[in-house]
């Protein structure tokens, strides 16, 4: 039986007996709008660095003048996952993802574990469906006990955005029973070394749908790739809802250089650098007042409770851009999203952190 206390929120019926509230939250705000030109961006969680050589001349060779032929780009996907490429649908980043199994599924009784990024349940609603929340309270450890099991649709990401959690494959696994679909966020999971908590190459999980993208890793946001991965009657049913061509030959060209093994040695190299930069962050944060990380971040971001609520107006008048954390479910005024980035920012930023709390 699980000891944690979530808190289940029915978002259809505001006279539901014993139903709880959250205020109102706007689920369309993400770290984008935070990021205003001229601020330091610790607000979007995008990889700060060049694009690889690779990556460019891959993208500056696609063919603009033909419609985009997917069969290269699919095939990639499934040899990195070892899947079949029929359990491998590409769309226009995670967000068309969520969109088109908000689309076609019919669950009577969805679910998505918050905190977690919100175009999930945002996706949802906006297709007519019912929405529950399980709101996981601080360190926001998941617990497959805390899900409803009549639950037929479940939500989760992993490692969830914006608590930066990695939950065990064990755990996300547990989730999984016959008649249920569960859609398994996974975008930032090419940033854990080993990916061992990956449910990406399960194929003995039923109702399993694995959401990727290529948007934070690889600095592609306005490129927008992504692709997700499901059983192939499933990945049929989505790809019907999509329209023809729906990914653009360069991002289809962006898709098939990213599995290669130049992208598996760049990522490699990368998460040594991105580990230590955590740690220092971490480290800072130990020593400033009024500010306490929720968890053990694993991401490459770290989610903060500050005793000073909207920290991230003065911090914005410093010239900082965070993000804020009351747009979350299950966050409030007092959460902030701080990006890890190099040292020389880190430092910037804890020291306008501690200037605030004096």
């Amino acid at each position: 039986m699980s000891t944690q206390q979530p808190i289940l929120l029915p978002q259809g019926d505001d006279d539901a007996p014993g139903a709880t509230r959250l205020p109102d939250d706007d689920l369309r705000h993400h770290g984008d709008v935070d990021a205003a030109p001229g601020l330091v961006d610790l607000a979007v969680n995008v990889r700060q660095a060049p694009h690889p050589a690779w990556l460019r001349a891959a993208i500056a060779a696609a063919d603009l003048t033909r419609y985009p032929e997917q069969t290269a780009a699919r095939g990639a996907v499934a040899a990195h996952h070892h899947r079949p490429a029929a359990q491998v649908l590409l769309t226009a980043g995670s967000a068309e993802a969520f969109v088109l199994l908000a689309r076609t599924l019919r669950p009577r009784h969805a679910v998505v574990v918050h905190p977690q990024f919100t175009e999930p349940e945002l996706a949802l609603r906006a297709a007519g469906h019912v929405v529950d929340r399980v709101v996981l309270p601080p360190p926001y450890l998941l617990d497959p006990a805390l899900v409803p099991a009549d639950a037929d649709l479940v939500v989760v990401g992993n490692p969830t955005n914006p608590t930066s959690v990695l939950h065990p494959a064990a755990t996300i696994r547990a989730l999984a029973r016959p008649g249920r679909t569960l859609v398994v966020d996974e975008a930032f999971m090419d940033v854990t070394p080993g990916e061992t908590q990956s449910v990406s190459t399960a194929l003995d999980v039923p109702g399993l749908v694995v959401v990727r993208s290529l948007t934070k890793t690889w600095a592609l946001a306005g490129l927008r790739a992504g692709y997700l991965l499901a059983d192939a009657a499933t990945v049929d049913a989505l790809a019907a809802a999509q329209p023809h061509w729906p990914v653009s030959a360069p991002a289809l060209a962006a898709t098939v250089a990213c599995m290669s093994e130049a992208a598996r040695a760049d990522v490699a190299a990368w998460l040594p650098r991105l580990a230590a930069d955590r740690a220092h962050l971490l480290a800072a944060l130990a020593d400033a007042p009024g500010v306490a990380v929720q968890a053990e971040p694993q991401a490459p971001f770290v989610l903060l409770r500050a005793e000073r609520p909207e920290l991230w107006n003065p911090l914005r008048d410093r010239g900082f851009a965070v993000r804020r954390g009351d747009t979350f479910p299950g966050l409030d005024a007092h959460h902030l999203r701080v990006a890890v980035r190099d040292r020389t920012v880190t430092d910037a930023v804890v020291a306008a952190l501690t200037e605030l709390a004096a």
